[in-house]
């Protein structure tokens, strides 16, 4: 399926807790910011769209082909925040914009496309992605959040917990991976505009409190999630100095192979 007209959305607040201004911080000398926004314009969005609550992000994007919408700072999620960036931009409500997280410098363009034809392709007003688990440690890892899909490709549920419980194996033994389809969840949203701005104005559900996980509410609420394999691995966002740091040999690493390739 080809991929359909989509825009791509990225939340951006400067006051982070574990990394204070961390849009702003340079890998490369280049802001994060405007690394993530390079990957969506790469995936073939049509308009890219950064909703901040900060002039300095605004400043550091001047020039870059990317529209900014400047957002209340009192909301309470990302996805509040591009619910109030659709309504300033004027997006129309059967659009189709893909929640990029801005701090991951190294999304893959064809997992950030794959997301859009997945709203397109499923009929859901919400699409994600999700990648096969392959270590024991991941699927016990309550920060790597699980998803279990129906046959349909729709999401059943999500949890910091393994699911669904390999009962006989962990009986046997809880320290190897069992057989079969674990799937993680990777933070990256497709919504049909109409969608989004529903979402937005529901209560926040009683899963999604116990969890911590906002996608609960929308299942709580009976919508459909599509979730699709990712095409390509997602490497892991920048969430702390360690991870600015990885990111940043990363970068080098890349750029050092292009010179040479």
């Amino acid at each position: 399926m080809s991929t359909p007209d989509f825009i791509v959305a990225i939340p951006a607040r400067h006051a982070a807790s574990r990394l204070p201004g961390k849009p702003l911080r340079t890998i490369g000398g280049i802001p994060m910011v405007l690394h993530v926004a390079r990957r969506a314009l790469a995936a073939g969005a049509r308009a890219v769209w950064v909703a901040t609550d900060d002039a300095r992000i605004a400043a550091a994007l001047e020039g870059s082909g990317v529209q900014v919408a400047m957002t209340s700072p009192v909301h309470a999620s990302g996805t509040d925040r591009l619910a109030e960036c659709a309504a300033i931009a004027g997006w129309d409500a059967d659009a189709i914009v893909v929640n990029l997280q801005g701090d991951e410098p190294f999304a893959p363009a064809d997992g950030i496309a794959c997301v859009a034809r997945t709203v397109a392709s499923s009929g859901a007003g919400i699409a994600t992605l999700a990648t096969p688990i392959d270590a024991v440690e991941t699927l016990l890892d309550p920060n790597a959040v699980k998803v279990v899909r129906a046959a349909s490709g729709d999401a059943l549920y999500f949890s910091r917990a393994p699911v669904p419980w390999p009962r006989d194996a962990f009986a046997r033994d809880r320290g190897a991976m069992p057989e079969g389809e674990w799937l993680r969840h990777i933070g990256i949203y497709g919504y049909r505009v109409a969608a989004l701005r529903a979402f937005a104005a529901l209560a926040p559900g009683r899963l999604e409190q116990v969890e911590a996980l906002e996608q609960l509410r929308a299942l709580e609420a009976g919508w459909r999630i599509a979730v699709e394999l990712a095409p390509s691995p997602f490497p892991p966002g920048v969430d702390t100095p360690e991870d600015l740091a990885r990111a940043e040999r990363i970068y080098m690493e890349q750029c050092a192979g292009s010179t040479h390739g």
